[in-house]
């Protein structure tokens, strides 16, 4: 769908360029509307779904790169009551906790700012790094040292509380009461010990409103480009090449928690923040410790009630388990911890006029409506364009050009049409187009589906070019300086139709070397970079693909499992001998040997060995099957293939007594989550399974086990209690 193509976009200008087309809350819209309909239609998630990647790659900057120790992680969203009453309720399920039990959770405001990692060793900073892409940041060490809120050496022995940065606020947040029943903010006092040796605390740079302004001024005053808003000015303020330049723009800081450390000395989130801010780094006087959802949520509103009055901008409440050792077995999801949330305040409204409807054609083919607006200003914000998702949303919203529509901006990101207020006006109807815009080939929604797809394929330019861009770009091969542009101008020079083409560049080299912006280290360079991806990982290859329903994450689920590209074909080729895929023996493409070297599987064998799979379903199953029953598809493979040679996919894990078993967990577990124990045999080089076969090295059996618990004893498994589980994940290295 377009949401992914529009999310990344949004990313790349707000991480990278610090020059967003749409608001905060337009941005959360879309990843709002991305993450309902991955919900609602899993089997229709995207290759180039945003839900597992964070912020954006760093791009070409005179700034240098630094790699993140610990990877800087986003956090995902809640915008209701009933969404904070679950993210509790999953902890709870997930750390095996009864109903009575107290899930303490820290609280503060989310500071819509730039995300920032000071690295101090032995209390002096050595180091200061955006985001980036939660990886890979830019070094901006020498900038924030003119951050007067960022101490070059930490202090102990007496606590220092954070200072206002004016008396106005000061004033603005004693403003500020939270409830009685709340624990009070950081700020005692008291004498603290020395920090850990390293220790690196994250935050964010941010730009007080009345400093906003009064840049702003001067930049008007001075015939300059004006800020849109101040999280735009605070980021581009850092990441300047010259660091006077980012001295002469009040810049703040406010920590809210940390990264790499030689040495944690708390046991829980909210004393840890205590000691950041005794060790001088300011920390938000809003952060209080809750003991219940109801107290989660009174604290979301009364911020929400002071949000006018704060002094900085903030778009939602951030809540965190409390309990470090809890966190820490709750751990991480693709992009996000599933110990943190981020509550975004409610979505801000405004009526426009829908003055054009444009298809756009994406990678996948599909057609994709997108409203051109009467500009209207969201939440101070200027408005022009609006998705309109698909031919059935037009149809449910009536929506015709010259209509008068209310936008709904939910945590400030791109708005989506909530209402049609001339709907009943006699208009007529608009009349969403049957063949695609780029090639006039014919364009149809497959059954069950609502998305309209051009059926041309790579014969459509729209999607040999979208597919190209997506092979090279960040979660596929990553292949620096092959951008957009670049890749739209060798493909109109005839010399990019396939992504193996993108290796035979280097016998172009005589040709590019004298076009525009082309010069011999430019063109080096860019064929540098190609060459540096010939043996390139085998999960980002297969997602480069842009095979319909193989996304990053399902991508590496497929090779842990099938450790080569060749093996994963020879599955996938099989699956066509099944009943379902056309009956009759295991047939083999064009007489080959099966690619990986083993007998030839039935249909049947090879749909159950996919479907065994954790987050491997039956469209995922159709999808691979198809791709590979398509000669050109099979073309476009090996001709790649014949450029490029991947190494096995072997996956990291812990040495352990069960790495490459295949675990069974039954009956009732009592120290952990069954989602704990799945993640714990995945750390070990496990892989957890639901059913016991004679293939399970092992059976973890709790109280209440039952059939399984037979089927291991007749097959004559390994069955262990959950004591003994859990001595296998202390000593493993």
């Amino acid at each position: 769908m377009r949401l992914a193509k529009q999310i990344a976009r949004a990313n790349r200008l707000y991480h990278a360029e610090d020059a967003p087309e749409i608001s905060d809350a337009e941005y959360d819209a879309l990843v709002r509307r991305n993450a309902e309909l991955e919900a609602a239609f899993p089997h229709l998630i995207r290759a180039d779904s945003p839900s597992a990647l964070v912020g954006h790659e760093v791009a070409a900057s005179p700034l240098g790169k630094v790699a993140h120790e610990v990877r800087m992680m986003s956090l995902d969203n809640a915008f209701t009551d009933e969404e904070v009453g679950e993210f509790v309720a999953r902890v709870r399920r997930f750390l095996a906790l009864g109903d009575d039990a107290e899930v303490a959770m820290t609280a503060e405001d989310k500071i819509d700012g730039l995300s920032c990692s000071l690295r101090y060793e032995n209390g002096k900073l050595v180091r200061a790094a955006t985001r980036g892409d939660g990886q890979v940041g830019e070094d901006v060490t020498a900038n924030v040292a003119h951050i007067a809120d960022i101490p070059q050496e930490l202090r102990w022995g007496q606590h220092h509380p954070p200072t206002p940065s004016s008396e106005e606020e000061g004033e603005q947040f004693a403003l500020f009461k939270a409830p009685s029943s709340l624990e009070e903010g950081v700020g005692g006092g008291g004498p603290t010990e020395q920090p850990p040796e390293v220790l690196e605390i994250r935050g964010e740079v941010y730009m007080a409103k009345s400093d906003f302004l009064a840049l702003n001024a001067a930049q008007e005053a001075k015939g300059d480009k004006l800020f849109a808003n101040p999280r735009n000015a605070a980021a581009g303020s850092l990441r300047q090449k010259d660091a006077s330049v980012t001295a002469a723009r009040p810049l703040r800081f406010l920590a809210h928690g940390w990264g790499a450390a030689s040495d944690v000395p708390a046991a829980s989130q909210y004393e840890m923040m205590q000691k950041i801010a005794r060790w001088g780094v300011p920390v938000s006087p809003l952060l209080v410790r809750c003991t219940s959802t109801a107290d989660l949520l009174a604290h979301y509103r009364s911020i929400g009630q002071q949000r006018p009055n704060l002094p900085y901008d903030i778009d939602g409440v951030v809540y965190k388990v409390d309990r470090l050792d809890w966190q820490e077995r709750l751990g991480f999801v693709a992009k996000a911890p599933r110990w943190g949330m981020a509550h975004k305040f409610p979505a801000e409204r405004a009526e426009t006029t829908l003055e054009a409807i444009d298809i756009q054609v994406g990678r996948t083919g599909k057609l994709t409506p997108v409203g051109r607006l009467k500009p209207v200003l969201v939440g101070g914000v200027t408005v022009t364009n609006v998705t309109l998702h698909n031919r059935d949303e037009i149809g449910r919203l009536g929506l015709r050009v010259g209509d008068r529509i209310v936008l709904q901006r939910a945590g400030d990101v791109i708005p989506q049409v909530v209402e049609n207020l001339t709907r009943e006006e006699p208009r007529d109807p608009y009349h969403f187009p049957d063949h695609c815009p780029e090639c006039a080939s014919e364009a149809v929604a497959e059954e069950g589906e609502v998305d309209v797809r051009c059926t041309a394929g790579l014969i459509c330019p729209a999607q040999r070019v979208e597919r190209l861009k997506h092979f090279v770009g960040r979660p596929a091969l990553d292949i620096e300086g092959l951008g957009e542009k670049t890749i739209v101008e060798f493909y109109q020079l005839g010399w990019l139709n396939s992504p193996a083409d993108i290796f035979r560049l280097r016998k172009r080299r005589s040709d590019i070397v004298g076009r525009e912006g082309w010069k011999d280290k430019s063109v080096d360079n860019l064929l540098a970079a190609i060459e540096a991806k010939r043996s390139p990982d085998a999960a980002r290859l297969l997602f480069g693909l842009g095979i319909r329903h193989i996304g990053a994450v399902t991508a590496r689920d497929l090779l842990k499992r099938f450790v080569t590209l060749p093996a994963l074909r020879a599955v996938a080729e099989a699956t066509h001998s099944s009943p379902d895929g056309g009956g009759g023996p295991a047939q083999l493409v064009e007489g080959h040997p099966p690619a990986d070297g083993l007998p030839p599987r039935s249909g049947e064998e090879a749909i159950a060995e996919l479907l065994s799979i954790d987050g491997v379903g039956p469209v995922v199953v159709e999808a691979l099957a198809d791709f590979f029953h398509e000669p050109h598809n099979v073309a476009v493979w090996e001709d790649l293939l014949s450029e490029v040679s991947p190494p096995d996919y072997i996956v990291e894990t812990k040495a352990s007594a069960v790495a490459g078993k295949i675990v069974v967990f039954t009956g009732k577990l009592e120290t952990m989550s069954r989602d704990e124990a799945k993640a714990q045999a995945e750390a070990l080089g496990a892989r957890a399974a639901g059913s016991v076969s004679a293939k399970t090295g092992l059976v973890v059996a709790g109280p209440g086990a039952g059939t399984k618990l037979k089927q291991a004893a007749a097959l004559g498994i390994e069955v262990i209690d959950e004591a003994a589980w859990a001595e296998i994940v202390k000593n493993a290295g």
